[in-house]
């Protein structure tokens, strides 16, 4: 059985990180959904393809369908409710990293601006200073480029969409995000000078610039701290190095 999960996930660009008879962490592809869709359950999603390998399987928190990276289910109960109960108590640790447009003339900083949902658009987030719950993100600058930046996100709160809404509030848009950038695909025209193709260019990356990088947590069982980390995916690193060779800060 567990052959034949991590088979179905690797098909898909994901894998099996960590697994024990409490709880499995997995390396989640982008574009793969977490849970099922509200308007069309038949739509292929983590939690299905999880729960009809293993049986029981518990949802502990989420991942945008575009985001990829580290994402932990609890195989029981009881693991449930005390990885739960760490999430709401902020004693877990997410690291995120995005690709952004815009080059920071910062290092590091605290975003505390609170969020809620727009009223027009479900599903939608926004900054939202007078009925937004409290939203904070610590951020760092990773590496800068000529007109982006690589992002370190660290969400202490854990609203809906909040890295994504805090850094384009902070003027810093996620490369491709559709809800809170521009959502156009990344080309290697747009950085590599008198580029040329005889054909047409395929995109980069066509999908939102953010990976959870790693999670930190205690063992529900042992009560051991553990960080697991996820490798950034193959999209996200082409970018970075065409960015490293064309859009260079170090002349």
């Amino acid at each position: 059985m567990k052959h034949k999960l991590d088979f179905l996930l690797k098909s898909k660009g994901g894998s099996i990180i960590f697994e024990d008879e409490g709880i499995i962490v997995i390396d989640k592809p982008a574009r793969l959904l977490v849970l099922p869709d509200r308007y069309d359950s038949s739509i292929e999603n983590l939690y299905h393809i999880l729960k009809e390998e293993l049986g029981d399987i518990y949802v502990v928190h989420r991942l945008d369908k575009e985001t990829s990276g580290v994402i932990i289910f609890a195989k029981n109960a009881g693991a449930h409710e005390e990885l739960s109960r760490q999430f709401e108590m902020r004693e877990t640790r997410k690291k995120y990293i995005a690709i952004v447009y815009g080059t920071p003339q910062w290092i590091s900083g605290t975003i505390e601006v609170p969020i809620s949902e727009s009223r027009n658009h479900p599903g939608v987030m926004k900054a939202d200073a007078k009925h937004g719950k409290p939203s904070v993100t610590d951020c760092s600058v990773a590496e800068s480029f000529d007109g982006y930046a690589l992002i370190e996100a660290e969400p202490k709160t854990g609203r809906t969409h909040q890295v994504r809404v805090h850094l384009a509030g902070a003027g810093l848009p996620i490369v491709c995000d559709r809800l809170y950038g521009d959502g156009k695909p990344f080309f290697l025209s747009q950085i590599k000078p008198r580029y040329y193709t005889e054909g047409d260019e395929r995109p980069l990356l066509s999908r939102t610039a953010l990976h959870a990088e790693s999670l930190s947590f205690r063992h529900p069982g042992s009560g051991e701290e553990l960080t697991i980390k996820s490798e950034i995916p193959k999209d996200m690193r082409s970018v970075l190095n065409y960015l490293r060779k064309f859009r260079s800060l170090g002349g």
